[in-house]
């Protein structure tokens, strides 16, 4: 049915019941699985000079975000090697998160993309909507919402 699943993590208790669920149906359907971290990007501020003295550079900002992608999509793989899952990771920079998940399962031939109902933006994704549900609105490829 499907050989290859893309499950977005950002490290949330939810997220990575999500990965876990990813891994045991990728080993069931003998499926692939690829995990993807949606970084932040820098946050850039309206007037420089009103910024707090202790913010951090770019370079500061983007390889905290590059340490935080390496541990959370460590954890992903870990869970498919004890599953004996073949897995990949990707991790990329976005102010788009729904936008880079659905391109990621694109460009990876994912047939599926497994996701949580819910992750790390809170009251901003009351206001906005979800990430979920723009993925489920714009994907081609089919999502299963995990809960």
């Amino acid at each position: 049915m499907f050989k290859h699943i893309l499950v977005p993590t950002d490290g949330s208790e939810l997220s990575n019941s999500t990965v876990a669920a990813a891994v045991q149906l990728a080993a069931t359907l003998g499926a692939k699985i690829t995990a993807l971290y949606v970084m932040e990007e820098y946050p850039v501020l309206p007037i420089a000079e009103f910024a707090p003295v202790n913010t951090l550079s770019v370079d500061e900002f983007r390889d905290a975000q590059l340490e935080q992608s390496k541990k959370f999509l460590k954890q992903a793989e870990q869970l498919a090697a004890a599953a004996n899952v073949t897995f990949d990771a990707a991790a990329v920079a976005s102010l788009s998160i729904y936008r880079s998940i659905i391109d990621t399962a694109e460009q990876k031939g994912c047939d599926l993309i497994l996701m949580a109902s819910h992750g790390r933006r809170g009251l901003e994704g009351l206001l906005l909507g979800s990430e979920t549900h723009k993925v489920l609105t714009h994907s081609k490829i089919p999502v299963l919402v995990y809960r």
